[in-house]
């Protein structure tokens, strides 16, 4: 793994770290659980733009410091200014911080990975849904407690969570709130898969790694179609995956692919 440098996204909440290809945010708030915070959500939504617009990052890494991954929204912290100038001045720049910090909206068209120890609840559980590739340890604990609460789910999960997993499951999860272990949330298709504890962000970089060894124009494509055709009836779904497929075909890196598969060595991918 290259040597990591820390970017200047990080916030006191929230810190950034580059290793080449790949960059890692981690939520930094152990003394309340790694809650939601203004530092937080901003350094996030800063980090989620980078991760997007940087051609050299391929893949980001979402995580929790001290053994825990997000225990939701802290209500009171969430709506209080930063006590660093330099984070308000950003978050005044920021328009809908807090919706983009939360993967809402403006998800980067490129993927991100989670590592989840201990808990990941309710804003915790949103974030997770808004990744794509998720690694949960044997202790982490998922739930959408929203609704036994007398609250709403309002990072997007009462419409992500039934078109992520069967709908049965999605409706019990979001109408009892109730928790979920590891090994159960695996079960319903919520995380990609549970390993010891410890060793989630270990696993999701090498997944990351992975992921960015791939073709970057052939990710990128794979999620964007994803993505542009959730609803759609095949036939037109199909169309709007034959237009990304026959581009990504068509490109350098393509051609790039093929050459190495001959020549028996890993291929050198550009984005071009």
């Amino acid at each position: 793994m290259e040597e990591s440098t820390r970017l200047d996204l990080s916030t006191p909440h929230c810190e950034v770290r580059r290793h080449g290809p790949v960059v890692t945010v981690e939520m930094r708030r152990p003394e309340a659980r790694n809650a939601l915070s203004t530092d937080m959500l901003v350094g996030m939504a800063d980090a989620f733009a980078y991760i997007g617009a940087e051609p050299g990052v391929r893949v980001g890494v979402l995580t929790g410091a001290d053994g825990v991954f997000c225990a939701g929204a802290d209500l009171k912290g969430m709506g209080r200014p930063s006590q660093d100038a330099r984070v308000n001045a950003r978050a005044a720049g920021i328009a809908d911080f807090h919706w983009k910090g939360l993967l809402r909206q403006d998800r980067p068209p490129k993927p991100l990975v989670s590592a989840v120890e201990g808990p990941a609840v309710a804003g915790g559980t949103e974030l997770v849904v808004g990744t794509d590739v998720r690694i949960a340890a044997e202790g982490a604990v998922f739930g959408l407690y929203e609704a036994r609460r007398g609250l709403f789910p309002m990072g997007g999960c009462a419409v992500r969570v039934p078109r992520q997993i069967p709908y049965a499951r999605a409706m019990e999860m979001l109408l009892t709130g109730r928790s979920y272990t590891a090994r159960e949330a695996a079960d319903i298709g919520l995380v990609t898969r549970v390993v010891p504890d410890g060793t989630a962000l270990e696993e999701a970089l090498r997944t990351a790694r992975e992921i960015a060894a791939c073709g970057p124009l052939a990710v990128q494509a794979i999620l964007r179609v994803h993505r542009e055709t959730e609803g759609l009836p095949e036939h037109e779904a199909l169309k709007v995956s034959d237009a990304a497929g026959w581009e990504v075909l068509s490109s350098q890196d393509a051609r790039e692919g093929a050459r190495a598969f001959t020549e028996r060595r890993e291929p050198r991918f550009t984005g071009e």
